[in-house]
């Protein structure tokens, strides 16, 4: 096991500095083979109305008459040891880990994307837990009682799930549950859950279920087709003729073997999701990672946008990792493997 975790963990760092690369590579290295001049990357960071001076000289205080090569070695010693940028009127300190420096809004990125990061993981972690029990519990039950009036109205509410649109059902649950009936938070309320945890969860209550709808549905069909599959197998049979509890057979043996495609599918939704939840965020008003690269493209911000992918990426990677790592939980042969 300590190998196999080995293995995974360097595994996801070679990801990381693979996804940095081609991070890098498609802001900077594709443009330029493209026709793309160390000016046209300088008047980014520039007002409109700047001089071709003034550009050149942004150009060359940013360093990109320099080879790609070594703009990518001074990316990546920034994530890794801190950097300096020249503003002009000064030199910023950007501490590691410095995913950038913001010539828009004159900050460091990272310290925004941890800022950004807390609303996202809240949003993220909350839905997560209710569309993860919900599915499971309901794919479970469906696959019990296989074509009664819960199976069929459960699927016929997951299908439902999985075809409206989140932008959809978020405007429906704000104009029905909260303009309507006052029962939940308005959107665009937040509070930190260190500050007020009631009021937080109070205020994401709205959007938990809204995002968990669209995701429970798929766990739902999901756990019902891998329980209707394992039911079936023949070590469930003889389960049952041990005498063992009903309980017992469905949730250690039955669940648990039909666990594994849904720790994956988990794995890769909840870090893409930590990547920011773009039209969740958007349509509740939470200022998270997804409405901060929204604004960041808006504005032709480069090193947030950057920034921002660098990081989705990074919680995809940790969530396979993760991934990886329960699978030895979960199947014991991963472990024998």
């Amino acid at each position: 096991m300590v190998t196999y975790i080995i293995r995974r963990v360097i595994g996801a760092l070679a990801m990381l500095l693979i996804v940095s690369i081609v991070t890098f590579a498609i802001f900077f290295l594709v443009p330029r083979l493209a026709g793309a001049t160390p000016e046209a990357f300088a008047a980014r960071y520039v007002g409109r109305g700047a001089s071709m001076d003034t550009i050149r000289l942004v150009a060359e205080r940013l360093g990109f008459y320099d080879p790609v090569a070594v703009q990518y070695g001074r990316f990546l010693k920034g994530i890794v040891a801190g950097t300096e940028y020249d503003t002009g009127a000064g030199v910023e300190h950007c501490p590691a880990p410095c995913f950038g420096y913001s010539f828009i809004t004159q900050q460091p990125v990272w310290p925004n994307l941890m800022d950004r990061s807390r609303v996202t993981l809240s949003l993220g972690i909350g839905a997560a837990v209710l569309w993860l029990v919900g599915g499971v519990a309901t794919g479970v039950l469906s696959a019990l009682r296989r074509g009664s009036f819960f199976d069929r109205s459960a699927m016929g509410i997951a299908l439902a799930g999985v075809s409206l649109p989140i932008f959809f059902t978020g405007m429906i649950s704000l104009s029905i549950f909260s303009y309507g009936l006052g029962w939940t938070a308005p959107g665009g309320a937040w509070v930190d859950v260190t500050i007020d945890p009631l009021q937080w969860a109070y205020n994401l209550l709205l959007p938990w279920i809204t995002l968990a709808l669209l995701f429970a549905a798929t766990y739902a069909r999901l756990t019902r087709a891998g329980m209707l599959e394992t039911m079936g197998e023949d070590y469930i049979r003889t389960a049952r003729a041990k005498g063992l509890v009903e309980r017992g057979v469905v949730v250690k043996h039955g669940l648990r073997a039909a666990l594994t495609p849904i720790v994956t599918v988990f794995g890769l939704d909840f870090g893409l999701l930590m990547g920011g939840a773009v039209l969740t965020e958007s349509t509740f008003s939470l200022n998270g990672l997804g409405k901060y690269a929204v604004d960041a493209i808006k504005n032709n911000d480069l090193p947030a946008v950057m920034g921002v992918t660098l990081l989705a990426a990074l919680f995809v990677v940790v969530a396979n990792l993760v991934v990886d790592l329960l699978y030895a939980v979960v199947d014991p042969r991963v472990r024998l493997a």
